[in-house]
């Protein structure tokens, strides 16, 4: 399993949203290989993805991979900078360049000279700003603020956003020419819900991490725990699996970690429709793939029961809509339902079925004759006694 992990996350600049990153996924394979094709070159490279995908974990791997590896790393988070000194921190100032600058400053640009900088929210820079860094790109070179001299820098430049730039450009949010500039090769991070192989892998992560930290190493996963992870959809991507396992290994007094032990968000942000569509079924065989590695008891059950009990919630405990959705009749619905204990049985129908079976019982013990019998007498002429009846009946019916 290829993992990205920083040993002391806690200590990494604010702008890190993840502190892991796995490729089981297919999805996720598939980014690896484009990383490992772009990593070598000297393109600039923008990153795309939501908040807490792991954005500046694959800008630090692509700059561990490349021949830059050596010299600097430097990440700036561009939406944490005020607009009034973005400017000086970009591309540093003279002494007495503006109030306050009583030394000269190197700029970011320069720290990093011969090496990386990561330009992350690249999407929240002011338009300003915008056609300054355009010209550094284009000139490889920058000038401090309150100079006029040139200064050639050596760097590689990997910018991030998780906004639509495109749209961001048509909305005149964002300079069109820059972002052609930016964007020599584009790496979509897809958000975590759309990756659904690296959840487990990524949680067993953070499971081992928090769970060595707090002094309870043993711990695993409950398969309802690991089925409720699977379904979430997970709005804040990794940092919120991360604090959900954290919270779960806090309050769990067993080995076992259940699925009561998890708090998840509840708000309504669930992803818009067209993510939905992107997902495939097939992004269910890595889960499938994880729990027939551990062999459980009663697998098929255990699915089917968590299959249902996710319908059901799905569906506002509608069981129609229940059986449209599965494809199967509302009584196959109805039974799978109270088998599996997920609703409970009617009432009435339980009572029912009571008193039907007292009836049953009861003619078992004193079964009735007569239609037969009358049957018999009409069709035969022939007067029979009531004892001969009785008799007669006892040898129709076999006793």
């Amino acid at each position: 399993m290829t993992l990205l992990a920083f040993n002391n996350p806690e200590d990494m600049a604010i702008s890190i949203k993840a502190s892991a990153l796995v490729f089981e996924d297919p999805q996720s394979k598939k980014l690896l290989k484009r990383i490992k094709q772009v990593a070598p070159s000297e393109a600039n490279i923008l990153i795309i993805g939501e908040t807490g995908t792991g954005k500046e974990l694959i800008a630090r791997h692509i700059h561990s991979i490349s021949h830059r590896r050596n010299e600097q790393f430097v990440a700036i988070n561009c939406g944490s900078l005020s607009e009034s000194l973005v400017e000086s921190e970009l591309f540093g100032h003279e002494k007495g360049a503006f109030t306050g600058a009583h030394t000269f400053k190197q700029g970011w640009f320069e720290a990093a000279s011969g090496g990386t900088l990561f330009l992350d929210e690249i999407g929240d820079l002011p338009l300003s700003m915008q056609v300054k860094l355009l010209r550094v790109l284009q000139e490889r070179e920058v000038v401090r603020v309150g100079s006029r001299q040139p200064i050639p820098i050596n760097v590689r430049l990997i910018a991030a956003t998780n906004v639509n730039l495109e749209e961001a450009v048509i909305a005149g949010r964002f300079r069109e020419d820059l972002y052609y500039r930016l964007s020599v090769a584009v790496l979509n991070l897809q958000p975590l819900r759309l990756r659904p192989g690296d959840i487990l892998p990524l949680a067993r992560h953070f499971l081992a991490s928090y769970g060595k930290r707090l002094g309870c190493p043993d711990k695993i996963f409950s398969l309802d725990a690991e089925a409720l992870m699977f379904r979430h959809y997970w709005p804040g991507n990794i940092r919120e699996l991360e604090n959900a396992v954290h919270h779960a290994v806090l309050v769990s007094a067993a080995r076992e970690i259940a699925a009561d032990d998890f708090k998840l968000l509840t708000l309504n942000l669930r992803p818009a429709s067209n993510d939905i569509q992107k997902s495939s079924l097939d992004d269910l065989y890595p889960f499938f793939a994880n729990l027939c590695e551990q062999q459980p008891e009663q697998l098929a059950e255990r699915v089917e029961k968590a299959l249902f009990a996710a319908a059901y919630d799905a569906c506002n405990h509608n069981q129609l809509a229940v059986a449209r959705l599965l494809g199967l009749s509302r009584h196959v619905v109805r039974a799978k339902l109270i088998g599996y204990e997920i609703i409970p049985p009617n009432r009435k129908a339980l009572a029912n079925a009571s008193e039907n079976q007292a009836k049953v019982s009861e003619n078992t013990e004193k079964p009735l004759f007569f239609p037969f019998k009358m049957y018999i007498k009409e069709t035969s002429g022939i007067r029979i006694s009531s004892a001969q009846e009785t008799e007669t009946s006892a040898e129709v019916w076999g006793y």
